[in-house]
């Protein structure tokens, strides 16, 4: 009898330990998520402007403060709920772990992110975990628009020719390979973020299923 009771207290402390260490484990998920959000509105209106852009990109050379008279009309981008959600984890995880990165603290990229979640890739896409083909980063943007002008503008690179976040958001193409002007599933994550290196934390991906 005096066994038996033993058991259960060492069993009742046990779970009493459990439950602190989650208790604990919940508290600093909220203390490091405070102030982090989605913001569905900004992504919407980012995902329309970059449409109304890509209709006819020369008209916003005076707008954006760039000359696109060289980029093509591109077909309208078709919004995918899987590739949004993959896209808004990607921006709640860099404003909660405060990286900027492609690839995430463990290593993986957004293939095969984008692939675990239901948008199936042809293999050699996720070959590697660090592979990114689809995904365009943007941080510290106010708005949706905002973001938009500010990948295509793509300052940081040079020259024009290699402007990978404006050739991945306008379908341009340089190769004959037709990728990325033939990728028309668009999925966009945008964080908003308080206390944190930048204010917002956008993921846009821009995808297909194969070559």
């Amino acid at each position: 009898m005096k066994v038996t009771s033993i058991y259960i207290l060492i069993i009742f402390l046990s779970y009493i330990a459990i439950a602190k260490n989650n208790n604990i484990k919940n508290v600093k998920n909220k203390i490091e998520n405070s102030g982090i959000s989605i913001d569905k509105v900004e992504a919407k209106s980012a995902f329309d402007y970059l449409n109304e852009i890509r209709k006819n990109p020369r008209l916003f050379n005076i707008e954006l403060g760039v000359d696109l008279s060289y980029v093509p009309t591109k077909d309208k981008l078709i919004w995918n709920d899987t590739l949004a959600r993959v896209a808004e984890n990607k921006a709640k995880d860099m404003a909660s772990k405060e990286y900027f990165n492609h690839i995430d603290p463990a290593g993986f990229g957004m293939n095969i992110k984008i692939n675990d979640a239901g948008y199936k890739l042809e293999p050699a896409f996720y070959s590697k975990k660090s592979l990114n083909y689809f995904e365009s980063l943007s941080a510290g943007s106010i708005d949706g628009r905002d973001c938009i002008k500010q990948l295509i503008l793509d300052i940081s690179l040079e020259p024009d020719i290699n402007k990978g976040h404006r050739n991945h958001l306008l379908g341009i193409d340089y190769d004959n390979s037709n990728f990325r002007s033939s990728a028309k599933d668009i999925g966009i994550g945008f964080c908003k973020a308080k206390n944190r290196k930048y204010s917002s934390y956008i993921s846009i991906i821009i995808a297909k299923h194969s070559f």
